[in-house]
Order: structure tokens, then sequence, then C-alpha cells
């Protein structure tokens, strides 16, 4: 048996502070993370919330994992309980109307709850000059980039509202994080991939296990509407368009509007970003979850901002900003 004296002189006392420290960081922070899995269209979440959109009458299918089917489960819908379509399987049906509304995924024999905040969408058919309700929306490429089927225009809209704007599609985000930043009063609009979601959540995890104990990232850039993104001459074809794409930073310590000190070297600079562009470069590969593939990007500081990092779920890898 090696005395702790002697294990201490090989690894050295700051690998054991920095090894203690990422323990209480992940014993702290709480994953949200269920013991079963679901499909929610085509999406798999194993989170105590969730959220999707569906278009007016359409349907949200719900479909548990093969390895969750033991399990005793019910679906309840405004307090009535939805019979399955099939062992495993419900289909719900959307009203006519746009607005939100949950859907409770009840495991009984654990106890376990998810709930499924799903937003009937508005019809993209709407917009009327480039406008939706008075929000400024613009106008989406008529064909889309490369012919792929990520950058088609979005069908519909989410309608965030003052009532609405607090609600939690995943256990550490909220739909306000996501909106776009033009100016303008409520309602508004979004576009809000549940895979983006899906990525960040797990990033949120990764950061906390590495000892950096955060209960949300900042969202400095979320959805952005083809008129927004025109007016700040970013590139057409941005994945913000298409709500999977977030700009982020971690701001913890100090609480500051800038990202944290990460690489601990007494100053906020790219390197920074470039620690969480490494968890977020690695992430699909380390959790083997391809479905969340996309593009990561490190960013510096400017006049305007500090660092931060560029995650996306375009379905193809795409790394930028890495290299100086």
């Amino acid at each position: 048996m090696v005395m702790i004296g002697q294990w201490l002189g090989k690894v050295g006392l700051g690998t054991v502070i920095g090894l203690a420290l990422c323990a209480q960081a992940a014993a702290s922070f709480d994953t949200g993370r269920l013991s079963f899995k679901v499909r929610i269209n085509e999406v798999m979440s194993h989170y105590t919330e969730a959220f999707t959109s569906v278009m007016p009458s359409g349907t949200v299918v719900i479909r548990l994992a093969k390895d969750s089917l033991s399990g005793d489960f019910e679906l309840v819908s405004e307090q009535r309980v939805v019979s399955p379509s099939a062992p495993g399987t419900w289909r719900w049906r959307a009203p006519e109307t746009s607005g939100l509304q949950a859907l409770v995924l009840h495991r009984t024999d654990t106890g376990e709850t998810m709930r499924i905040q799903v937003f009937t969408l508005v019809p993209a058919s709407q917009v009327r000059n480039g406008k939706l309700n008075g929000y400024p929306i613009g106008t989406y490429p008529k064909q889309p980039f490369k012919g792929l089927s990520a950058y088609e225009a979005p069908l519909g809209f989410i309608e965030v509202t003052e009532a609405n704007k607090s609600t939690w599609v995943s256990p550490h985000f909220r739909l306000e994080q996501f909106l776009c930043k033009q100016p303008g009063g409520y309602p508004k609009y979004l576009v809000l991939r549940p895979a983006l979601l899906m990525k960040l959540e797990g990033l949120l995890a990764e950061v906390n296990e590495n000892g950096f104990r955060s209960d949300s990232f900042v969202i400095m850039s979320g959805y952005r509407t083809p008129y927004y993104n025109a007016s700040i001459d970013n590139v057409a074809n941005s994945r913000h368009l298409w709500g999977g794409a977030a700009d982020v930073y971690i701001d913890v310590t100090p609480k500051d509007g800038r990202m944290d000190d990460l690489n601990g070297d007494g100053r906020v600079t790219k390197a920074d970003a470039m620690v969480l562009y490494r968890w977020s470069d690695q992430f699909v590969k380390k959790h083997q979850r391809p479905e969340l593939r996309g593009g990561v990007g490190a960013y510096g500081s400017t006049a305007s901002h500090g660092p931060f990092v560029h995650v996306d779920v375009r379905g193809q890898v795409a790394r930028w900003g890495h290299r100086d």
C-alpha cells in the first residue's frame, strides 16, 4: 500500500487540490438526468425538462428508448392520461392554434418525471412583408445552402410572450436566453432546435466535471432573424438563423459579463475560450452523440465583447478560430 505522503509526493499537492475541486463541482451540480431515455420526434432526451415544437394540428411522437421499456410509464396532458399508440410509444396531436402546452411523462415505478414543453408554432406563411405581428423577421434564402435540408426555411416560429419567456426548455436553460438581440416588444418570435439544447446540456455537465461550477452558460447570441443578421453584416448562412447555434461563455467568478479565467493565468483572453473550445470539440466523439455533430469556433475579445465559443448542430463537422 502506498502511504498518503508518498502519493502526495508523486502527484503533487496542486493535482490533489484540482481533483478535489473537480469532484466537489461535479457532486454539487445537478445534471437533471433521468434513468430513462425518450425520443421526442427526432431527438433523444433523458432530462427532467424537455422541449419540442410542432406545427398546428401536427403530431408529437414520444417513444421510449429500448433500454427504458422495462419501466412503468404514464403520459399526462392537461391532467388527462394519454393512451399509448404502441408499447412505449405515444402520439399527441397539437391544437390548431399556436401556444405552449406541457406534457408530463411519469415513470411510476421510480417516481421520476419528465416535463415536455410543446410549442405549437405560428406558421411562417403568416409573415407579411418580412414581419410577423409587427416583429421583423426578414427573408430566408429561397434555396437552401448547398441544397442541405438543415438550411431549409423554417415552417413556423415559436411565439414568445411575457408569460412564457421564462419557460425551462431544458434543466439549465430558459426560452428567453435564445431570443434574438434585436429591439422590440412582445410578442417576439424564435426558432430553436432541441438538438442544440441537448448539446449545451452535455457541455455544461462537462464544464462542471472539469471543476468549473456553473449552472448555465451565458448565451451571448442564440437565434437571429435574417433581418437582424443582415443588420450586423454577419454571413448569410449563419446557423443562428435556423435556431441551431449559440455563442456561449462561462461567467461565474466574478460575474462581470465576460468569460471567466478558465486557464488560471490571471487574465481573460482567447486562451480561456480555447479551454471551452477543446471540451466542445471532443464532446460528440467522447459521448458518442453523432446526432449532435456540428460546428465549434473560438473567438477572442473585441471592444464590444470578451472571448466566447460558438457551438452548433449543423450535422457536419466544422472548426475554426482554434489557430492563431
